[in-house]
């Protein structure tokens, strides 16, 4: 029997890990998931948006328009830095994180200092934001690749009720 032609690559692997990743994420408006892997393809750490650990979701606001302390921006810990200081590794140097939104600037600091090398993501929807260009700036002057992946499949089902394997 022929080994099965429908696996999904290593990208599209670690990149359904972040999105499976945002779906832990409580903001109703955007939800973002990483996961960043080592250069032997292991997972070494993984993150979604959210208040940081013991920042009750009731008690922070969820808006994104209003006084800046009655918005979520102030609070958040975005997936990318969830991702970072959630890492089992010693070391990031080397390693690549997946993310479904490009990083902002922020991100691109943590991600720089970290040493991870390459940024794939799916959406680039701030591409024009002055926080964007920053980040691009930042890591091309400092070496970070990064790039838009095109998944072959386009989505992905998991069922989590008993299977037969």
């Amino acid at each position: 029997m022929p080994k099965r032609k429908d696996y999904l690559s290593w990208d599209e692997y670690f990149m359904g890990l972040a999105m499976l990743s945002s779906m832990r994420s409580k903001d109703p408006s955007t939800q973002v998931g990483a996961c960043i892997v080592n250069q032997e393809k292991k997972i070494v750490g993984i993150g979604y948006n959210g208040f940081p650990i013991g920042c009750d979701d009731e008690d922070f606001p969820w808006e994104r328009e209003g006084d800046w302390l009655e918005t979520k921006y102030p609070f958040v810990c975005h997936a990318e830095l969830n991702a970072i200081l959630n890492s089992v590794s010693q070391t990031l140097k080397g390693s690549t994180i997946y993310v479904g939104l490009f990083p902002c600037n922020e991100c691109a600091k943590a991600i720089i200092q970290s040493g991870i090398k390459e940024v794939v993501y799916l959406s680039d929807k701030y591409k024009t934001a002055d926080n964007t260009i920053a980040s691009k700036q930042m890591m091309d002057a400092s070496c970070v690749k990064y790039r838009k992946l095109s998944p072959i499949h386009n989505k992905l089902s998991i069922t989590l009720n008993e299977i037969d394997i």
